[in-house]
């Protein structure tokens, strides 16, 4: 075998084997994927009707219900438009409240029923991590000084 067709095995090789890892990675990627949709989209049936999705929206008011096991808790996900009934099996957030946004991670069931494998609370509008209250605390009292340093320097 010459030498020119060994560099152009080696790289029909490379090519190959990049492929596959490409191929595999991206498999993995789109297994992992899990897309949002709303009520609506449920309703309107654009959401999948195999595999995992999630649903957010507001806890509907009065429609938490704990089953006699103890561990399964019906509620209604609404998005002011449309509902979808919910069940979870399992503890719930510590911030998941009637009223307020839930996103749930699941698959639909029989019916219109989402069974849901993870139930995440959201916080509201007007959470702010400590550090980024602090840095903003931090860049108002710069801005200040910056101002007083700017007014002395005028007079």
């Amino acid at each position: 075998m010459k030498a020119r067709h060994q560099r152009l095995l080696l790289i029909g090789v490379s090519l190959a084997v990049l492929g596959i890892g490409a191929a595999l990675v991206l498999t993995a990627f789109r297994q992992n994927l899990v897309f949002f949709f709303t009520p609506s989209q449920v309703a309107a049936g654009q959401a999948p009707r195999t595999g995992i999705f999630r649903v957010g929206g507001l806890v509907e008011p009065g429609s938490v219900r704990r089953q006699a096991d103890g561990v399964t808790v019906a509620f209604v996900v609404s998005d002011h438009a449309r509902k979808i009934q919910v069940q979870y099996r399992g503890a719930l957030p510590d911030l998941f409240k009637e009223g307020r946004g839930a996103v749930v991670q699941g698959r639909l069931a029989e019916g219109r029923l989402f069974v849901a494998q993870q139930v995440l609370a959201k916080h509201d509008e007007n959470y702010m991590p400590a550090e980024a209250a602090y840095a903003l605390r931090q860049g108002q009292a710069q801005g200040k000084t910056a101002m007083r340093t700017l007014a002395g320097a005028e007079r």
